[in-house]
């Protein structure tokens, strides 16, 4: 049966050598997904997700993280430089 047009979906394509399509479709195949289609998006969002964690992630070592509680909890007085950036910001900030 033949599918609706959906109009909030978006089409990707591109070429594949004959060895990576047969490497994954036998990857598809072991992880019991419904179709090629399923596994590579399942596969892809999922690496995706991973890679954006962890560009947008900072991981810190113990001593890092107690010297920016420290800094969060005291910190320094201003410098010339610090006072001088700050009258140079717009007054509506």
């Amino acid at each position: 049966m033949p599918r609706g047009a959906v109009s909030d979906s978006q089409r990707m394509s591109f070429r594949i050598k004959p060895a990576d399509k047969a490497m994954i479709l036998r990857a598809t195949e072991i992880a019991g997904a419904a179709g090629i289609t399923d596994f590579v998006l399942r596969t892809v969002l999922e690496a995706s997700r991973d890679i954006i964690e962890r560009n947008d992630r900072i991981v810190l070592s113990e001593r890092d993280t107690l010297k920016v509680l420290e800094a969060l909890e005291n910190p320094p007085a201003p410098n010339e430089k610090m006072i001088a950036a700050a009258r140079a910001l717009p007054a509506d900030l």
